[in-house]
């Protein structure tokens, strides 16, 4: 709880991962995934409650295992490959409203995203509710070399820019295009906001800097090697 607001911290981790089958229970660095992003929560002081809304029942086990609360199983209609993820989050708050559990702020923790410092989950839970008109809270990462601008897709089999105006030359890109943010790991809401918007940007979203190295999102292997690297060098540091 932070300023007599009641928080939820919910992990939304579905089974049947094309890309890396079982990542979210698959090891990395002696734990399994999903335990990173649970440990976190955890660690946090505001969270009131941490659950795991989840289809899989091998996730559910490793979940309570490493201390999260587990209270339904997701009906598979909300765990497929194009379920919105708010419907995942409205199903997990009107299950804890109908057992009389009732939350102001709603916090959404990535479990393929696991690079977390000590402070963050309770740094956007802090800029959520001291701002004071902030509908919601974003974890960004600045994009550097691989500003959007610089992007290119491909239509009826040739390459086109998606920014065709854009410069050629990165070097003075960098100097004239204004700076880009992807969002990772974090995202905090007022649970009035939830069913209202169905989404985390908001008229007033505000957010909240992440570090470079914190660019992690596991999709497949090639990810899941980059992130032990980065896990290894940054977090076990911190933990030292």
């Amino acid at each position: 709880m932070y300023k007599g607001k009641k928080i939820l911290g919910l992990i939304a981790a579905r089974g049947g991962s094309k890309g890396l089958p079982g990542k979210n229970v698959k090891l990395l660095l002696g734990k399994p995934l999903i335990a990173w992003t649970i440990e976190q929560g955890k660690e946090s002081k505001y969270l009131d409650k941490l659950i795991v809304s989840t289809d899989d029942e091998e996730i559910a086990k490793v979940s309570k295992t490493f201390g999260a609360d587990v209270p339904f199983m997701r009906p598979s209609a909300l765990a497929q490959d194009n379920s919105p993820i708010f419907d995942t989050i409205l199903h997990a708050l009107d299950y804890l409203e109908k057992g009389g559990e009732v939350f102001d702020v709603l916090v959404l923790l990535e479990c393929t995203s696991p690079m977390r410092y000590r402070d963050d989950i309770d740094g956007l839970v802090k800029t959520l509710i001291d701002n004071g008109n902030a509908d919601s809270v974003i974890g960004v990462v600045e994009l550097s070399n691989d500003h959007p601008a610089w992007a290119s897709k491909v239509v009826n089999g040739k390459l086109e820019k998606y920014c065709p105006d854009a410069e050629n030359k990165k070097d003075t890109q960098r100097q004239q295009l204004g700076k880009a943010y992807l969002s990772y790991s974090v995202y905090v809401t007022w649970k009035r906001n939830c069913a209202k918007y169905r989404s985390f940007s908001q008229p007033n979203t505000v957010p909240f800097f992440l570090k470079r190295e914190q660019k992690l999102d596991i999709d497949d292997e090639v990810d899941y090697l980059l992130a032990e690297s980065i896990l290894k060098k940054y977090l076990k540091k911190e933990e030292e």
